[in-house]
């Protein structure tokens, strides 16, 4: 089957797909205004038919810059009386305690849309107040005069009974057949009333700027006869259907990044590297996360923003840490005279200064480009020509003269600096989780992310980096691999060991129930899920839980022993204690259901063997790396041209059509059977 990978992002657009056997890429610049241009020029540019597609997989950074930007639809939140400022409330810890300037998340939803329904339901899901369908109808009329576009629907233990929000939703949608309405069961069924309350109102926020763009995507697709199936990567690492991502569009907040990290996953697996970081640099951001024995790590948590004041997203997430920093972050000096690159970026339009559209602010790639990294003449395999007297103009106008400096020294401070924070997103996922960097190895992709990543990798003393094939391009090769997946959960509270095994049956049955029907819609096969069940288990007097694997009602019934040990020992590996006099409860269960792709031909792809396809001869040019006044001379090949076996020493440059691999001083590469390039960093005292 013909398949595609496209990924969107803030400042490319980049395809990869296996069409007739035969691996193909693109990439183009996004267009901000409609985003599904790129979609198509893409297409275009990798030759692809989308008549004779069976599959198109797709991620975008829409449904996250929506809240980032804060440009969501006009919202409400209907809540049950007396917890109207729950959401605004949050939690009342302090995160960063000495900062004078912390201020709470924001909420999307301004308090005078925000409506209290005289409804309530206990802790086990028994009605209390009963809800009045006529209260309902009179809010009706009132969402319609205050011009509402979206609606949150969060009741008090409504993840026990969701009778009231379903009857709320019900009328809502005969009433109102344009709004777009969130129930909160729709898309947790978890305890927390705060971050419950902020998911929601997240769903709803982005709901009617992602749904339109997936009808215009889909629109697009059919229009060109495009007849397969249209996936839509989660932020968990998996793929939903179309349906879906319109009704459940805060899945998809990481769609593209996380792309990137399972297709690291599949690699770090492949080389047998036990622990390694995947590094992601594109246009606008750098990603990093902890990938161990093949897998990225994924956290039943997330904050959309900055960690102490952005929005809480209680579902599960492949755990990346996010900086400002990419290729297009623009360079700025404050009024003491002290330099900054990011967080606000020149994205695809009108970009940097180097592209030619008239933008004086000096970015990343601006400076690279000077700094002899990278080749303006083959940029984008020669599709985009860069002007290198328009970026020295920027830095020196923006950097240089207002610190009396050089542009060189401009240029190399700016790099310098960017690599400096984006180390901070490698550190967030190894120093400060307990992993000692110099027992990993960083596999860095991205657009950005080969040309800076060896620095960065020096900085935290990792000693290896590799650099897969079509590092350029590598999230939307990675989301060929991404399998269908789905998560279940259910509040269930209570000792191990004294719970009712009626109760944990009937709640196994239905979160068993709810896959199976999600299948059915999705047109997975019973014979491919894989069902996995796991237990949000911590100590007594704990705040949060860890995920155990159980396999049946049993274990947390009656005979505990196993999950006991399985906790105790997963406790010690992640904290470094575990107190096994303690007593044990649960809060949570869940179901993990997935289904493999039936298409593993790029995943075979990553490891095929290495043929050269060009025969480009070996160059040579001066590039900056420690001192602006002495550039090194350094060697320039062209990747396609490098047979397996190969080795050289830096200094060099590594080309190759959607990317470069800058290879400082003393640094072993060398070309593996498959052509991944393994770089081995000298050591420096």
């Amino acid at each position: 089957m013909n398949i595609t990978g496209i990924d969107i992002g803030g400042t490319f657009t980049d395809l990869v797909g296996c069409v007739d056997g035969k691996i193909v890429t693109s990439k183009t610049s996004t267009t901000p205004a409609d985003p599904t241009q790129g979609v198509a020029r893409s297409l275009e540019l990798a030759a692809c038919d989308l008549p004779s597609l069976g599959e198109v997989l797709h991620g975008s950074t829409i449904a996250i810059n929506t809240v980032l930007e804060r440009k969501g639809s006009r919202t409400a939140l209907i809540t049950t009386k007396g917890f109207r400022d729950v959401y605004a409330i949050g939690r009342g810890n302090r995160i960063e305690a000495f900062n004078l300037w912390f201020h709470r998340p924001k909420p999307l939803v301004e308090r005078q849309y925000t409506y209290e329904l005289n409804e309530r339901m206990n802790a086990k899901g028994e009605v209390l107040i009963a809800l009045d369908r006529a209260e309902v109808g009179a809010l009706v009329s009132e969402l319609q005069k205050q011009g509402i576009e979206a609606v949150a629907v969060c009741f008090l233990h409504s993840y026990a009974n969701p009778d009231h929000e379903k009857v709320v939703g019900e009328l809502l949608r005969a009433a109102l057949p344009s709004l777009f309405v969130t129930l909160s069961h729709e898309i947790l069924r978890e305890f927390r009333e705060y971050e419950r309350t902020s998911t929601t109102s997240l769903n709803a926020y982005v709901g009617p700027r992602v749904r339109n763009y997936l009808n215009t995507l889909e629109t697009y697709l059919r229009g060109a006869k495009f007849g397969g199936q249209v996936h839509i990567m989660r932020s968990n690492g998996g793929v939903m259907s179309l349906d879906q991502a319109r009704m459940q569009p805060v899945s998809m907040m990481e769609s593209g990044p996380v792309a990137g990290m399972i297709g690291a996953g599949r690699l770090a697996a492949h080389l047998g590297l036990e622990q390694c970081i995947g590094f992601d640099m594109g246009g606008t951001t750098a990603k990093s996360s902890l990938i161990t024995r093949g897998q990225p790590a994924i956290e039943d948590g997330y904050v959309i923003g900055e960690h102490a004041s952005g929005q809480p997203m209680q579902l599960p997430v492949v755990d990346i840490v996010e900086v400002g920093n990419g290729g297009g972050s623009i360079a700025w000096v404050d009024p003491a005279g002290g330099l900054h690159v990011g967080p606000k970026s020149a994205g695809a339009d009108p970009g940097p200064a180097c592209y030619g559209k008239g933008s004086m602010d000096p970015v990343v790639t601006d400076a690279d480009l000077v700094l002899g990294r990278i080749n303006g003449e083959r940029f984008l395999n020669g599709a985009m020509q860069l002007d290198v007297a328009a970026a020295r103009r920027a830095l020196d106008e923006k950097v240089g003269k207002p610190l009396r400096m050089s542009t060189m020294e401009a240029a190399l401070g700016v790099a310098t600096i960017s690599d400096s924070n984006m180390s901070l997103s490698v550190r967030a996922v190894s120093v400060n989780k307990g992993v000692d960097p110099r027992e990993t190895a960083m596999i860095a992709f991205g657009g950005a992310g080969p040309l800076h990543a060896i620095a960065i990798a020096r900085e935290i003393f990792i000693p290896k980096v590799v650099i897969p094939k079509l590092p350029g391009t590598f999230s939307a090769l990675g989301m060929l691999m991404a399998s269908w997946r789905q998560d279940f959960v259910r509040t269930l509270v209570g000792r191990l060991g004294t719970l009712d095994h009626e109760l944990v049956e009937r709640v196994f049955n239905e979160l068993a129930v709810d896959g199976k029907a999600q299948m059915q819609r999705d047109g997975i096969s019973g014979d491919v899920a894989d069902f996995r069940f796991y237990a949000d288990l911590r100590y007594v007097g704990q705040e949060h839980a860890l995920a155990i694997r159980i396999d049946a009602a049993n274990m947390l019934t009656s005979d505990t022993q196993a999950v006991r040990k399985l906790f105790h020992e997963e406790h010690d590996q992640r904290y470094g204690q575990a107190a096994i006099e303690e007593q044990l409860e649960i809060v949570n269960l869940r179901l993990v259901l997935t289904a493999p792709r039936e298409d593993t031909m790029a995943e075979q792809w990553l490891t095929e063997k290495w043929e050269p396809t060009d025969n480009v001869p070996e160059a040579a040019r001066d590039v900056v790396y420690d001192d602006p006044e002495k550039p090194l001379r350094a060697r320039v090949l062209w990747r396609p041209s490098m047979p397996a076996g190969m080795q050289i020493t830096g200094p060099a440059v590594i080309e190759e059509p959607n990317s470069t691999i800058l290879i400082h001083p003393g640094d072993l590469v060398t070309v593996t059977e498959a052509g991944h390039l393994i770089v081995d960093l000298a050591r420096k005292d």
